[in-house]
């Protein structure tokens, strides 16, 4: 009898050449599990017929995919079972499972998932993407639906969701936690749990629950978010993770919360983010703090103070108290606002996540007598910093250009070849251009400028407009009517050669 997952198969091997290798060996695959119900012999199988040793490279498609098939074929349509096939068959198993994950969660839903061991809770929703728009690195599955969700919306010609009006944590799915886990050091391990529930939101349907348990003097209970690279995956060996913060300060952060109406002692709860240091090691900042009373809500609002240019790696909650207390609190939606107001700069202390901060599209970048010294041997390399939340802001800095073919900022920008920037260029002329896959020159005027000389550049883009300056100078005034770009992160440009830049300036414009 066929089951779903046969149709499934059936609509995907539709699409695919007969006279191809995949095509057979899914035919082989199928008919191995007619005559064979041990998935483990139809792996010896698939080993012998399709297996490394039969095509090269680390790890090639026709075996990869063969076992995905293959899990998919012998899971019995469960998601439990078809992750413990392919990680179990071995070769190579994150991009196998992921790839059968991603299958039978969307085939069987959070029920499928939820049907055994649980894989939610470790994972709480966290996800890093390799991406160089360096703001979307750090995420969640929440946030990612709601990108996949508002793109077929607005394919459909509909307007996008945003749920608790835009909030960046809004927890509204069910068992959404966002990226939010208890702290696991010796100082509160033990005293948190999170888990999603339905209600104690104002505009949304489901909130976070923090539960916090036997609070006492020196164990409090704590509940953070990542914002940037996390200690943990600071050294990631062949994988490293290019990131930059989500949250920055001067951004104001809010965050509504509601007592539970049995909650036991007194309590204190306070916002707080974690920074990392000279040592590349992470310090609590505190925010607001409020009293807990029974059934009691409260909404935080926080300007996020100077960090002396440390970036910060994570935002959270923390529940304290003199005496022992129980109890929950209802964390609601958590959220901060668009463009920061901030200069990026090096730490008088040092330390090394400062520059980390800084997605590096560049071929080599240092710091010494230069604040940021970037050499790029081929093409056009960016060093990026920033959120595509941002929209209208000005960015400026101190160029000095070493025998670059062009050197300036950028801004708005979306990736490697997404952006606007202002140019010092060779032929003795300041730049104002729009890469979007290709690259435009927007307007040009005759400099006479020297290398080894600094500039000061500056960059505003309002709306659709926008406006250079050297020196404080203005140089340009442009109206992008041509599909303009309307957000993105900052840049540091250097094409072809070698250019040093000071301290980086960003202020937010109101429209």
């Amino acid at each position: 009898m066929e089951s779903d997952l046969d149709r499934l198969i059936d609509t995907a091997v539709a699409l695919i050449p007969k006279d191809s290798i995949i095509y057979r060996m899914i035919a082989d695959i199928r008919e191995w599990r007619e005559r064979e119900s041990d998935w483990r012999k139809a792996r010896e199988l698939l080993a012998a017929e399709y297996g490394y040793d039969k095509y090269g490279g680390n790890c090639h498609i026709v075996p990869n995919h063969g076992l995905i098939i293959l899990s998919l074929l012998y899971s019995e349509d469960s998601f439990q079972k078809s992750q413990m096939i392919v990680n179990t068959a071995g070769w190579d198993t994150d991009c196998n499972a992921a790839n059968v994950g991603c299958i039978m969660g969307i085939k069987n839903g959070l029920e499928g998932i939820d049907a055994g061991a649980d894989f939610r809770t470790p994972v709480a929703d966290r996800l890093y993407i390799p991406t160089a728009d360096g703001g979307r690195a750090i995420s969640d599955a929440v946030i990612e639906t709601y990108h996949i969700v508002n793109i077929g919306r607005a394919l459909a010609g509909l307007d996008p969701v945003a749920p608790k009006d835009g909030a960046r944590f809004h927890f509204n799915l069910p068992g959404a936690v966002q990226g939010f886990v208890p702290e696991d050091s010796s100082e509160v391990q033990g005293t948190t749990k999170v888990y999603n529930v339905e209600g104690y939101s104002r505009e949304g349907t489901r909130s976070l629950a923090i539960e916090y348990n036997h609070v006492a003097p020196g164990r409090p209970a704590r509940a953070a978010t990542a914002t940037f690279v996390p200690e943990s995956a600071i050294e990631m060996p062949g994988y490293q993770l290019l990131a930059s913060p989500t949250l920055y300060p001067s951004q104001q952060v809010k965050a509504r919360i509601v007592a539970d109406e049995q909650i036991t002692g007194e309590a204190t709860c306070q916002l707080y983010i974690r920074v990392y240091n000279d040592q590349d090691r992470l310090t609590p900042v505190y925010g607001p703090a409020v009293h807990l009373i029974p059934g009691v809500e409260h909404e935080f609002q926080w300007t996020i103070p100077d960090t002396g240019g440390y970036p910060i790696a994570e935002i959270g909650v923390e529940v304290s108290s003199t005496s022992r207390a129980d109890g929950r609190i209802y964390l609601d939606y958590f959220t901060w606002g668009n463009t920061p107001t901030t200069v990026f700069r090096r730490p008088d202390a040092g330390g090394k996540m400062w520059l980390r901060a800084w997605v590096n599209g560049v071929s080599e970048v240092y710091t010494g007598a230069d604040m940021y010294r970037l050499i790029q041997n081929e093409g056009t390399g960016l060093l990026i910093q920033g959120m595509r939340e941002w929209t209208d802001y000005q960015v400026t800095t101190k160029v000095t250009p070493h025998l670059a073919k062009s050197a300036g900022i950028a801004v708005r920008v979306q990736g490697m070849k997404r952006y606007y920037a202002l140019l010092l260029t060779t032929e003795g002329k300041i730049q104002l251009v729009k890469a979007l896959d290709d690259t435009t020159v927007l307007a040009s005027q005759d400099l006479a400028w020297e290398y080894g000389q600094t500039y000061e550049l500056s960059l505003e883009v309002v709306g659709n407009r926008l406006r250079g300056w050297v020196a404080g100078e203005l140089v340009f005034t442009y109206e992008d009517t041509d599909g303009p770009l309307t957000e993105g992160a900052i840049a540091l440009v250097c094409e072809e050669g070698r250019v040093a830049v000071d301290s980086v300036a960003l202020t937010a414009v109101e429209a």
